[in-house]
């Protein structure tokens, strides 16, 4: 034990986001990365076309990479997570361009939105321990001008996150109320995961 943490397992992020491990670095975790290369947006369309619940979806994906990442670190304790927004029954994806995420924040402003966020961890190829969070927020009525100063400051991170949005950056300009977990609106449930850590023998 170093600090909080136990030496065994290794902690591998199967995640090449930059909010995850920045979450985790701030918890003092000491881990690996290890991107699984999931074609999300394939599997997004396959599960909803299926019928699948975006909580089974999101925790799909979630158990897609952890079980690539596992492969492949079999001593390690695989920590995945994938999240998907959900608008009055609508999924969105992440926008393609610039032009689809200002459409899109034009179609989430004035509603609320869910953040259907998984959290898998797997061991010795299985998953030995699974969370959903569902995070809701409700943007405001902003006006275009507005729009398009945000678009234009925040640029192409825009991108690369599923509401066209950060939370932690400008996109709190975006909303009138938040609730859920900060961490998990930023793509992980950390305090259910910590505490997993903890039952686990991970953390003190």
């Amino acid at each position: 034990m170093t600090g909080f943490q136990s030496e065994m397992p290794p902690l591998v992020l199967a995640s090449a986001s930059t909010a995850r491990r920045t979450l985790l670095e701030r918890a003092d975790l000491r881990f690996s990365v290890d991107s699984a290369g999931v074609d999300e947006a394939e599997v997004k369309r396959s599960a909803q076309a299926a019928g699948s619940t975006p909580a089974d979806t999101a925790m799909l994906l979630a158990d897609l990479k952890a079980r690539r990442v596992a492969a492949r670190h079999p001593d390690a304790l695989v920590i995945a997570s994938d999240q998907l927004l959900v608008c009055e029954g609508r999924w969105f994806d992440k926008p393609s361009d610039l032009a689809a995420a200002a459409e899109q924040l034009r179609m989430l402003r004035g509603r609320a939105h869910e953040l259907v966020t998984a959290v898998t961890c797997w061991r010795g190829g299985r998953s030995v321990w699974s969370h959903v969070a569902r995070p809701r927020l409700t943007m405001r009525m902003f006006g275009e001008s507005f729009l398009a100063e945000y678009v234009a400051a925040e640029g192409e991170v825009l991108t690369g996150t599923v509401g066209a949005y950060r939370l932690e950056a400008r996109g709190v300009h975006l909303f009138e109320s938040v609730q859920g977990e900060h961490a998990a609106i930023l793509g992980l449930p950390l305090l259910p995961l910590l505490g997993f850590l903890r039952q686990h023998g991970v953390l003190l």
